[in-house]
């Protein structure tokens, strides 16, 4: 189960986060935001189709982010969470950490928004450039 979307650049973006990474719907960033790696999404939490949320809500189902720009891309593996809550309607956070929150995406990520290939964050500092964004979500229980 997947989908694709889209997110764009901004010249503040740094992704230089620790433990997360960002995707949002805002059509700003300030100089704080260093989980962030895309604005003007096309979705949030929220959007995501109802069958996505319920595999999502399994601690076994591996979430796959996959980022790509200019022919560049990376990934992220993540889990899910029983406790996920897929209600934001402004943002995604994939968290490195358990933690859980409207926002939250994923967690226990391989990738914080510092671990994204530099060339990816090179070229987001332009607000032309479109993230291509694929969410892959992989249940091991369901053949």
């Amino acid at each position: 189960m997947e989908i694709t979307f889209y997110a764009y650049g901004h010249p503040n973006i740094k992704a230089t986060h620790r433990t997360t990474l960002e995707i949002t719907k805002d059509d700003f960033l300030t100089p704080r935001g260093t989980c962030i790696v895309g604005i003007k999404s096309e979705i949030a939490c929220f959007d995501i189709p109802e069958t996505m949320k319920k595999e999502m809500r399994n601690s076994e189902t591996k979430i796959i982010i996959v980022l790509e720009v200019d022919g560049i891309r990376d990934e992220i593996t993540a889990y899910g969470d029983e406790r996920l809550r897929l209600v934001s309607q402004n943002s995604m956070v994939i968290r490195k950490s358990t933690y859980i929150d409207d926002r939250t995406l994923a967690v226990r990520a391989d990738k914080a928004a510092k671990d994204i290939n530099r060339e990816i964050v090179k070229k987001l500092t332009d607000p032309n450039k479109r993230v291509t964004i694929t969410l892959k979500v992989v249940n091991p229980n369901i053949f």
